[in-house]
């Protein structure tokens, strides 16, 4: 339908010719109230807001020389965060002469990884920051 005819009509209805999508071939337009379709239009992206989940990351610090008994409380810490839908941050902090010995404790990060499990997945593998060794596991899908 032409442009003027479609506009003669919503002017006899008293109500507003809305394009609904202009992208389209031939475009879309209908005869609505503006105020209740900006309104219908508002609510349904607050609702769609709503049903959105914010992925947090969680940060786990372990340190060169940690034991296995705080190794295995940290690992259950993780697989919390990771239960809950975040993805977990593992990061081995080295200070002073720990330094030195970077390269021989990156496999602690690797243990952490294999401990959590086949749920679990890693999402950047180890990488050397600083005085930080760092690695992002998140669920499996």
């Amino acid at each position: 339908m032409p442009t003027k005819d479609a506009q003669h009509l919503a002017d006899e209805a008293e109500l507003d010719l809305v394009m609904i999508a202009p992208t389209a071939k031939p475009p879309v337009c209908r005869i609505v109230d503006y105020g209740k379709f900006k309104y219908e239009q508002l609510r349904k992206e607050k609702e769609a807001r709503k049903k959105q989940k914010i992925v947090e990351i969680k940060e786990i610090r372990l340190s060169p020389n940690i034991d296995t008994n705080d190794l295995n409380t940290k690992i259950n810490a993780a697989k919390k965060f990771l239960s809950k839908g975040n993805k977990v941050k593992i990061t081995l902090r080295f200070r002073g002469r720990e330094m030195a010995h970077m390269r021989e404790n990156q496999h602690i990060l690797n243990d952490f990884a294999e401990k959590l499990g086949e749920n679990a997945v890693v999402e950047k593998a180890p990488k050397i920051e600083g005085r930080t060794i760092s690695m992002v596991v998140s669920e499996k899908k």
